[in-house]
């Protein structure tokens, strides 16, 4: 992620992530004004996490407009009907939202961005 201006001073945070929330949904890790207790970012995006366990489903609804990088970390997954496995990324543009089910226990990091 590049900021969306040059010459900001360089900044680090970390946190502990709700787990629990990761496996009933979404947990948002970062966003552009930090709500809900995430890392603040210099860029007009969100970054959710959600483990999956097989047979789980989830539904992630886009602003209009928007686009989003999906990232398998671990595991197995489906993307609007689209077998993803470790390590694969996919782009989506054009959705109003992103339907995700597991296939196998899978930690899915989806960057919502402008």
């Amino acid at each position: 992620v590049v900021p969306e201006e040059r010459g900001l001073p360089p900044a680090y945070g970390q946190r502990a992530f709700d787990r629990a929330a990761a496996e009933r949904g979404f947990e948002l890790l970062a966003s552009r004004d930090g709500r809900a207790g995430s890392l603040q970012l210099r860029q007009d995006l969100d970054l959710w996490l959600a483990l999956l366990a097989p047979g789980d489903e989830r539904e992630l609804r886009l602003r209009p407009g928007r686009h989003a990088f999906v990232h398998v970390a671990r595991g197995e997954a489906t993307l609007n009907g689209q077998a993803l496995e470790a390590g694969d990324g996919a782009a989506v543009t054009g959705e109003e939202s992103l339907r995700l089910s597991g296939r196998q226990a899978a930690e899915v990091l989806v960057f919502d961005l402008a």
